[in-house]
C-alpha cells in the first residue's frame, strides 16, 4: 500500500479531531447560520495610528474607523493633523501641544454580551470603552470649538491606571474590568458602571475599586468558566499567577487566594504575552513568545501545566485561537516571524495549526499556512468557527497589491486544516477634517456580533 500523502494525513486528523469532539461540535455548528452575519463587527486596534478598524465580515471591507485621536478639536494649527501641509511621523505625531488622545492603542477584549469593547492606551496609561453596536465612544462630549473644519465632538480622556496598561479582560458577569498594568506589577480594577461614568467627566479614580498585587510585568488575565479563578501570565517574569476569586452580593470581586506556578523551564525568557481559555473551559492556552512555545494548562482539579509545545525556530509566537467546528478541534497560534516566500512571492507570516483533539503529552504543530500579511497578531474567529480573521502589525511592500496598507486576512476555516483565503483587506485611513490619518499597525483582533454570548461569558 502506498505511503499516505500530507494532504490525507491532515484529512484524517480533522476526521479524528470531528469524533473526539464528540456531538455537541456538528450541534452548535448547526444552531446558527454558518459563518458572519449582518451587524457583525471585526474590531482592529491600531496601535501607531490610535485608531479602531472595524471591518464588515459579510462583504470583508472596512465599514468604519473609530478615532481615538484628539485632532482636529480645536481649529488654530498647533491642534491640527495636518499643520502647514506636513503630516507628522508616529513620534512627532503625539506630542502635538495638548494632544490629549490616545497613544499606543495596543490591547482588547469584549464585553461578556459582546455590547462593549474594552481597548487599552499603552502610552496614554488609560482605558476606553466603547460600545459595539452603535460604535460611539462612551464619554466623548460635544465639542463647545465646533465648526465645519473641526471634529463634532471632544473624546474622552478614558480610565487612567498605571505605567503601561497592556490587556483587558471582564469578569464573566460583566461588573468589573481588570487591566494587567504591565509597565508595573499589578491589576488594576475597574467598575464597569462607575468606568462609564468616570469616562463621561466623572471625578477621576471613581471606577477604580483597587489593585490587585502580581508578578512584575503582568501581561494578561483571564477568567476560568465559573469566574472562579483568574490566571495571569507576564512578561517579565517565568511565573504564572492564580488567583481564587470570590464575589460579593453585588458580583464584585474579592481575591480569596493566590498560588504561584513557576516555569522557568518552559518559558525561560519569562515572556508570555498572551492567554485564552479553550471553548469548553477545561484548559487555557499561553504563548511564550521568546522561547517559540505555548503551554497548556489543565484546569480540572489543582491547575496545572500539562504540556508545552515545541513550534518552529524563530516563531515567535503572539495569540492563540480555537477553531472548532464539524470538522475538528485545533489551535491556532500567530507567529510574528516574517517569511519572504508567501504566496504569489509577497513575504508573509505563518499562522500554526495544532490538533486539540490529540491526547495530552502528545500535541503538535500538524500544519502551517501563510497568514496574508506581515508580522501576524491577533487572531479572531466568528461564533461558528468557520472564519477568521488576522491583524497584522507591519505594512505591505512596496510592488505588491496593497503596498503600504496595513491589512487584515480572512479566511474561510470551514475545515480547519485546509484554510482557504477570501480576503486581504487593506484597511486604510481615518479622514480627518485637516488630512488623512493611515490605519497603522494592527495589534490586538476581536470579532464581535453585538448581544451574543462572547469569550469572557
Amino acid at each position: 500500500m502506498p505511503e499516505p500523502t500530507r494532504r490525507e494525513l491532515l484529512s484524517g486528523l480533522a476526521m479524528a479531531g470531528l469524533g473526539a469532539a464528540g456531538a455537541a461540535g456538528p450541534a452548535e455548528a448547526q444552531a446558527q447560520p454558518a459563518g458572519p452575519q449582518a451587524g457583525d463587527g471585526v474590531w482592529l486596534c491600531n496601535e501607531d495610528s490610535n485608531t479602531l478598524t472595524v471591518v464588515d465580515p459579510v462583504r470583508n471591507v472596512v465599514a468604519a474607523t473609530v478615532n481615538l485621536t484628539s485632532f482636529d478639536e480645536d481649529p488654530r494649527p498647533p491642534f491640527r493633523f495636518v499643520t502647514g501641509g506636513v503630516i507628522p511621523p508616529h513620534g512627532a505625531m503625539v506630542q502635538k501641544p495638548l494632544y490629549h488622545g490616545a497613544i499606543s492603542i495596543h490591547g482588547s477584549c469584549p464585553s461578556p454580551d459582546s455590547r462593549l469593547i474594552a481597548t487599552t492606551g499603552r502610552g496614554s496609561s488609560n482605558v476606553y470603552l466603547i460600545e459595539t453596536e452603535t460604535r460611539r465612544v462612551v464619554g466623548n462630549r460635544p465639542n463647545t470649538q465646533a465648526r465645519d473644519t473641526t471634529n463634532p465632538e471632544r473624546l474622552t480622556s478614558g480610565i487612567f491606571l498605571g505605567r503601561e496598561p497592556h490587556e483587558p479582560t471582564f469578569t464573566r458577569n460583566g461588573r468589573e474590568l481588570w487591566v494587567t498594568v504591565r509597565g508595573e506589577d499589578r491589576i488594576a480594577v475597574l467598575d464597569v458602571a462607575r468606568a462609564r461614568e468616570e469616562s463621561a467627566g466623572g471625578r477621576p479614580g471613581h471606577a477604580l475599586r483597587g489593585f490587585i498585587p502580581t508578578m512584575p510585568g503582568p501581561a494578561h488575565a483571564w477568567f476560568s468558566a465559573d469566574g472562579r479563578l483568574a490566571v495571569v501570565v507576564s512578561q517579565k517574569a517565568a511565573v504564572i499567577d492564580l488567583l481564587s476569586v470570590d464575589y460579593d452580593a453585588e458580583g464584585l470581586s474579592r481575591i480569596a487566594g493566590r498560588r504561584r506556578i513557576e516555569i522557568a523551564e518552559r518559558d525561560p525568557f519569562g515572556f508570555s504575552p498572551f492567554l485564552k481559555l479553550s471553548p469548553d473551559g477545561g484548559e487555557i492556552w499561553t504563548t511564550h513568545k521568546l522561547a517559540d512555545r505555548v503551554s497548556v494548562l489543565a484546569m480540572q482539579g489543582e491547575v496545572r501545566v500539562a504540556e508545552t509545545i515545541q513550534l518552529p525556530d524563530l516563531a515567535r509566537p503572539n495569540h492563540v485561537e480555537f477553531v472548532e467546528n464539524a470538522r475538528g478541534r485545533f489551535v491556532y497560534v500567530s507567529y510574528a516571524r516574517v517569511d519572504d516566500d508567501g504566496p504569489d512571492g509577497i513575504a508573509s507570516s505563518r499562522i500554526g495549526v495544532i490538533d486539540r483533539s490529540a491526547p495530552a503529552g502528545r500535541r503538535r504543530v500538524v500544519a502551517d499556512f501563510h497568514s496574508g500579511g506581515r508580522e501576524a497578531h491577533g487572531l479572531w474567529t466568528d461564533p461558528t468557527g468557520t472564519r477568521l480573521y488576522v491583524a497584522h502589525e507591519q505594512d505591505e511592500l512596496p510592488n505588491t497589491p496593497h503596498a503600504g496598507q496595513t491589512v487584515c486576512s480572512a479566511f474561510d476555516v470551514s475545515d480547519p486544516v485546509q484554510p482557504r483565503l477570501l480576503a486581504r483587506i487593506p484597511l486604510g485611513d481615518l479622514a480627518l477634517p485637516s488630512g488623512r490619518l493611515r490605519s497603522k499597525k494592527s495589534i490586538n483582533l476581536v470579532y464581535v456580533r453585538p448581544g451574543a454570548r462572547s469569550a469572557t461569558a
